[in-house]
């Protein structure tokens, strides 16, 4: 295609761009203007033609001419407004959001003959993220506590330990299951607590190797290791005096313990290849999955490093454990997803509400909002109906009982179960949990929520086996 041809074309190009575009002159005049800048703005071409682009009282612009600029526009001194957010007024006096770009244009000996400016409407846009954070102010004033959804007597429970911990600079450790809301729980203390206005450094035990994490926690110095090219600060000096989350702290290696450990006694810390210490006012909030006593005990775990973290620990509920908060956790996913996917899915099915109250969620908060991301993929009509959720899901309620459950039933079903366990190992919680198929800290949670002395199933479990012999 020559350029005689491309020139032919060209109004055809330029019509078929979603974005408005409007040509200038040096003295702000337009002299062209495209079909998309008709349709944002309202104004036909005989509006604005021979007019100066004050016409849209663009803010940007106003802006620059109130600046006082030897131009009637600071594009001509700074050659071009680059993804600017704006605002214009369409010819029926109604004010829009647009994101503006402009340049300047120049003839074949470098004068500067005008400009070209696009217009991008944003109103779509900004309904969208308004809606958004009046649904994220919404649920955190009414049923949330900094990002974390519910209101169970577990989480109330758990919000008052955060707000306990958080102004503390004790070390925090957080316990809970895969997919219970650690991290979360993590950016709370820090959000609620005096480092609020310091830092938060996240770092994943599990997901790096020893001689890489500690060089991600304490840093490097030049030729330390092989690709060591220059001094490398680590994730506590970039913490300064804010807090640092150890995440899956239970898959440290021992030689990483051992340093960790004078870092919470001395507060300082050496960089990898150096013996030089350097201060550091760190909080450490740590969370693991797993049973750190347990892993004490098979010599994976450093007992003195074991007791210098749990000074203050925090334990997160299952979901099976709150299924109070499963409707208005549902509902939060909900609403979140119909506004990022647009989809016209209205509400969820009483029938798919019952499937999710009673499903035992072995992968917590985080499989729950799978199951949604999964419905929102799958439904095409207006309401989320139980073959719309992952078929792990949806086939379990064939093996319930088709008995309504209620919090009553529930809790006490739980509690009986617990105390009859507890009867048979004599009190003993690491049995009692091995027989449950959880952790010895879900074991405890429970005793101490249902109000449980393990002392006195002991005593009843002698007695009685006395009273065989």
């Amino acid at each position: 295609m020559i350029g005689r041809e491309l020139d032919g074309y060209w109004k055809t190009v330029v019509n078929t761009i979603r974005d408005g575009i409007m040509i200038v002159n040096t003295s702000g005049a337009i002299v062209s203007v495209n079909d998309a800048f008709t349709r944002i703005t309202g104004f036909c071409r005989e509006d604005v033609i021979g007019m100066t682009c004050r016409i849209l009282h663009c803010d940007i612009c106003e802006e620059a001419i109130a600046n006082g600029k030897g131009h009637w526009c600071s594009l001509f001194s700074t050659g071009a407004i680059g993804n600017r957010r704006g605002q214009i007024r369409r010819k029926d006096g109604t004010s829009i959001k647009v994101l503006k770009n402009a340049a300047i244009l120049r003839d074949a000996d470098g004068n500067v003959i005008g400009a070209v400016g696009t217009i991008a409407d944003l109103t779509e846009l900004s309904e969208k993220e308004t809606q958004l954070e009046a649904f994220r102010l919404h649920l955190l004033s009414e049923d949330g506590f900094h990002g974390i959804i519910g209101t169970s007597q577990p989480m109330q429970h758990l919000f008052d330990m955060i707000e306990n911990a958080a102004h503390s600079d004790a070390p925090v450790i957080i316990y809970g299951e895969s997919g219970t809301g650690k991290e979360l729980v993590s950016q709370a203390i820090h959000q609620v607590g005096d480092r609020k206005d310091q830092p938060f450094i996240k770092v994943n035990c599990a997901s790096l190797t020893e001689s890489l994490l500690e060089s991600e926690l304490f840093g490097h110095v030049r030729g330390a290791y092989t690709g060591a090219y220059k001094d490398r600060a680590g994730r506590f000096e970039k913490a300064k005096q804010g807090d640092i989350f150890l995440d899956e702290i239970g898959d440290l290696p021992l030689s990483t313990q051992i340093k960790l450990l004078r870092v919470l006694e001395e507060k300082v810390i050496e960089r990898v290849g150096s013996s030089s210490p350097i201060a550091t006012d760190v909080r450490i909030i740590s969370a693991t999955n797993q049973d750190l006593s347990q892993l004490v005990q098979r010599g994976s775990f450093r007992k003195d490093f074991y007791f210098r973290i749990n000074v203050i620990p925090i334990f997160v509920p299952p979901l099976r454990e709150r299924f109070g908060d499963i409707p208005l956790l549902a509902e939060f996913f909900f609403r979140k997803l119909k506004l990022k996917s647009g989809k016209n899915i209205e509400r969820i099915s009483k029938e798919t509400m019952d499937i999710l109250i009673n499903y035992s969620w072995p992968g917590n908060v985080r499989e729950l909002k799978g199951a949604f991301e999964y419905a929102f993929v799958t439904c095409y009509s207006s309401v989320i109906e139980p073959d719309h959720l992952p078929e792990t899901i949806y086939n379990s309620k064939k093996g319930q009982n088709t008995t309504k459950k209620s919090a009553f039933n529930l809790i006490e079903i739980e509690k009986q179960e617990l105390l009859e366990i507890l009867r048979n190992t004599g009190g003993n919680q690491s049995k009692a949990a091995e027989l449950l198929g959880v952790s010895r800290v879900t074991i405890w949670n429970r005793m101490k929520r249902f109000g449980i002395d393990s002392k006195r199933y002991i005593e009843i479990h002698d007695r009685e086996s006395n009273e065989k012999l």
